[in-house]
This record gives C-alpha cells, structure tokens and sequence, in this order.
C-alpha cells in the first residue's frame, strides 16, 4: 500500500488571508523556560546549564484559524440552525464519514467561479463511475498550484447549489477540495449577486449544510496524483472541542 499526502503545508512565511504567526523557541530558550516555569509554580529552583548542550526541548507556538491550511468544516460552521437539528461541531462528528473510498472530479480548465450539476455528471460519465453513498468525493481544480500566493484566494472554481445537492443526493458526506472554498472566490460571488439579485449565488454549496448534514474538506494538495477512483481516503479532523472546523492531515491509500 501506498500513502499518498493529500494536505497542504501551514507556513507562516506563506501569504494567508488570516495572517499565520508562528514563533519558535529553540532547546536552549526551551530550558530557561522550563527552568522559569518550575520555579514559578512549583517554587523549585533547576540550573537549565545541567543539560546536556544546556538544552531541554523545542516549542512551537502557532496562531493561526481553524480554516487555515488542510481542514474539515463542520455543519456549525455553515450556521446556528440547520433543517435537521442542532449543528454538530467538529468534534461531535461521527469518524465513519472521515475513512471512505475516494473519488476525484476534474474541475481545471473551469475558471473563476461556480460549475453546475450538469457539470458533474459528465464527470461521472467521463470516469466510469457515479459516487456512491459515503464516497469521499475531491475536487481537482488546479487551484493548489497557486497556494501560499493572493491568487490562491481569489481564482478557482466551486460548485453551484445544483452541483452540490447532486452529491449529497447521491449519500455523499464528505466533500473536498484543493481549493480555499468549496464555493467560489468571495468577489466573484459579490459580484455575481450585485449582477443579479440572486440570493441563491451566496455560498450555495456552505448554506447547503443548514439543510443537509454534510461536511467539506478544503485547502487539499496532490488531487492531480490521484486516479479517478479506487482508492482510500483518511481525513480525520482534529478533535477541537466546540469548534467549527478542524485541521486534518488528509491522506489517501493506494494499492499498488
């Protein structure tokens, strides 16, 4: 078997939306803060320079949101109320849904913006195979090409509500994509409603979660490695009590 890593890298040097902070404290500072915090709280006094090298261990402090690098989003991430009851977050979600066959949709070439039902289905005509219920379904964009830059926020292609009910009509639970949204760039959403007047173009594919129990995984890499289908996904959230998403460090398992 093989594994093939279907997540992005959170790197603070890499441009975000929401800033990424991350600050490193190396063995050595690592000692004297150890040595700091056992005098503070437990009144003993320890000379760090015993140490071998006077270094103890290393500690990252990170600060940064739920939806940054590879992460699943929660039905209480899409709103408070939902047709069927209470929204879970993302620690009251059941792991069945998060180990499944996977399969991949080719969406490059698309642009910016939204592809409908239609859409998919000569996807599933072009593949061979239609999801079934539990699938793990990605989306292939192209958009994980331009991660860590501005672009990779603004031009990549979502899905429509059609296109998104179609799936979860099929029992799909899961849905990823190697883009930062499962629905298209906020201004090409803005725009197309102040075009229109449609309200049904705002975040289809998220509002379709306050009907439909359903989770996405966005942010994903490595789709373009993938088959069609025949393969596993793994893409177990982070268990974050209360929260609206989860990071995930997603996999897929290949028979090789």
């Amino acid at each position: 078997m093989r594994i093939l890593d279907l997540s992005s890298t959170i790197d603070a040097s890499a441009y975000e939306a929401d800033p990424v902070t991350h600050e490193v404290l190396t063995p050595a500072q690592g000692a004297q803060h150890m040595s700091e915090q056992v005098r503070l709280r437990l009144g003993i006094d320890f000379d760090p320079s015993v140490l071998p090298d006077s270094e103890f261990l290393s500690l990252d402090r990170i600060s940064l949101t739920s939806h940054t690098g590879t992460h699943v989003d929660a039905p209480s991430h899409y709103g408070t109320r939902a047709a069927y009851g209470t929204p879970k977050h993302i620690d009251a979600m059941p792991l069945e849904w998060f180990h499944n066959p996977g399969v991949v949709l080719d969406l490059t070439g698309q642009g910016t913006g939204v592809v409908g039902a239609a859409y998919l289905e000569k996807e599933f005509a072009r593949i061979g195979y239609t999801p079934q219920p539990m699938d793990i379904v990605l989306l292939n964009t192209g958009a994980a090409e331009h991660a860590g830059t501005q672009r990779y926020f603004t031009d990549f292609t979502g899905l429509d509500g059609d296109a998104t009910n179609l799936l979860l009509d099929l029992g799909v639970k899961v849905i990823g994509t190697d883009a930062f949204s499962l629905d298209a760039p906020f201004g090409d959403i803005i725009k197309r409603y102040h075009e229109t007047g449609d309200r049904s173009v705002l975040w289809p594919a998220h509002f379709a979660g306050r009907e439909r129990e359903y989770c996405q995984v966005e942010r994903l890499a490595n789709l373009e490695l993938l088959p069609p289908f025949g393969f596993t996904v793994v893409c177990f959230p982070v268990k974050i009590g209360g929260a609206g998403a989860g990071w995930t460090r997603a996999v897929a398992l290949l028979d090789d």
